[in-house]
């Protein structure tokens, strides 16, 4: 299976972050890929919760979501979207931070919801509450297709190996990481830790990102790291896409991931202990 990765730099636009990625998926297409990958908060990238409660929508309305599910149905692929913020009709008025699996015939066949709120203090200028805008999701998902089972997760997910270790131990292949990672601990953090958690699991990891300047209507403007990843079994870097805007397709060979796993058999080796 050819996958193609999106690198993209989503706006606070839905109508034209839409557009794009779709042009983006047709090029991955016209490339060979039949499971396409785009990034954390593919429909609006904004830290302005007025702006975002005037543009998202409720699952079931939502355009970025319907055009999506079109997009694959006419392509006959596999698509990915990394996340959607997502209404809710939870009382406080938090969103989702929602991933959707979306199959060849334009189903939704397997829905995450970002479990770990990325709420840290990165330096005395960039501070990040996710939780405020958000509501944390409570159950990991395992995806079977017929290519691979797949493991979901989003961003800051990627630093619990302990969600990535449950997965692989579910039967996950392939992990899934898509974002929208900060610079500043993209620099330090990011390719070691897609790294790490191949292989601790002996996993494919996938990581389409977000990347450069986002272009804001309302708000503080939001930069983001780009480099999109694929990550082999044994932990090679295959993809990185630095920091421009585009696609890049990498081949899967699940025999890579038998293999791997039969070299360190580490997933077989978990002990209970005392302490400490």
């Amino acid at each position: 299976m050819k996958a193609g990765l999106l690198q993209l730099t989503s706006g606070d636009d839905p109508v034209a972050n839409l557009a794009m990625t779709r042009d983006l998926i047709a090029q991955a297409v016209a490339q060979g890929a039949g499971f396409v990958l785009t990034p954390e908060v593919t429909n609006c990238v904004s830290q302005d919760r007025g702006h975002q409660q005037a543009v998202l929508q409720m699952e079931s309305y939502d355009i970025t979501l319907a055009g999506l599910r079109e997009t694959a149905r006419d392509h006959a692929i596999w698509l990915s979207v990394g996340s959607l913020a997502i209404k809710t009709p939870d009382a406080d008025g938090r969103f989702a931070n929602r991933s959707f699996l979306i199959s060849p015939a334009g189903d939704v066949v397997a829905r995450y919801d970002k479990i770990h709120m990325f709420d840290v203090d990165v330096s005395a200028t960039e501070t990040f509450r996710e939780s405020a805008g958000y509501r944390p999701g409570t159950r990991a998902v395992l995806a079977t297709t017929p290519f691979a089972k797949i493991g979901l997760t989003i961003c800051y997910d990627v630093r619990f190996p302990y969600l990535h270790r449950a997965l692989a131990h579910a039967g996950a292949e392939v992990l899934l990481v898509p974002a929208a990672f900060s610079p500043v601990t993209g620099a330090a953090h990011w390719e070691p830790l897609l790294r790490a958690r191949a292989i601790e699991t002996g996993c494919y990891v996938l990581a389409s990102a977000q990347t450069g300047e986002h272009g804001v209507s309302k708000g503080k403007l939001r930069q983001t790291y780009g480099h999109a990843m694929a990550i082999s079994p044994w932990g090679e870097v295959l993809v990185d896409m630095g920091t421009e805007t585009g696609v890049a397709i990498v081949d899967l060979d699940l025999a890579k991931v038998a293999k791997s796993r039969q070299r360190i058999p580490a997933l077989t080796h978990d002990r209970p202990f005392e302490g400490p």
